[in-house]
C-alpha cells in the first residue's frame, strides 16, 4: 500500500483549517496536518519532524502573507519543489495569473467545497508532477 499524501494546511481562520482538514482527512490516502500561520508553518518545516508532501496555503494572512510564506519555503532547498496550492478569495483572472507566475502549483478558491477538496488537491499536485 503507497504511503498517504501528507498536507499541510496553513490559513489563519480556524474554521477554513478546521473544515478543510476534515475534509482531507475522510480521503484514505491523506494524512493532514494545520497550523494557523506561516511563521507556524516555517516553524514545523524547519523541524523536519513531519514533512509534507505539499502546503495548502492561505494567500490573506496578518504577518506573513501566502507570497511571504511561498518564497520562504522556497529558501529551503530541500522544498524548493514541493508542491504549494494557495487558497484564497482574492481569485480574479489577474491575481490567479499572479500566483501562478510566483510558482504555485494551483489556486483553490475559497469558499471552497469541502466534498471536492481532496480531489482538487490531488489532481493539482499529479497534473504538476506529470508537467515535469
Amino acid at each position: 500500500m503507497n504511503e498517504p499524501m501528507k498536507i499541510l494546511c496553513v490559513d489563519d481562520d480556524h474554521d477554513i483549517r478546521t473544515i478543510a482538514v476534515m475534509a482531507l482527512g475522510l480521503d484514505p490516502g491523506m494524512e493532514v496536518r494545520s497550523v494557523g500561520s506561516g511563521i507556524e508553518m516555517l516553524a514545523l518545516l524547519r523541524s523536519a519532524r513531519w514533512r509534507p508532501d505539499a502546503i495548502l496555503l492561505d494567500v490573506m494572512m496578518p504577518d506573513m502573507d501566502g507570497p511571504a510564506a511561498l518564497k520562504a519555503v522556497r529558501a529551503f532547498a530541500v522544498y524548493a519543489n514541493l508542491p504549494v496550492i494557495f487558497m484564497t478569495a482574492r481569485a480574479g483572472k489577474a491575481d490567479i495569473e499572479a500566483y501562478r507566475r510566483m510558482g504555485v502549483h494551483g489556486v483553490i478558491v475559497k469558499p471552497f467545497n469541502p466534498i471536492h477538496l481532496a480531489d482538487e488537491v490531488r489532481v493539482m499536485v499529479d497534473n504538476r508532477a506529470l508537467a515535469h
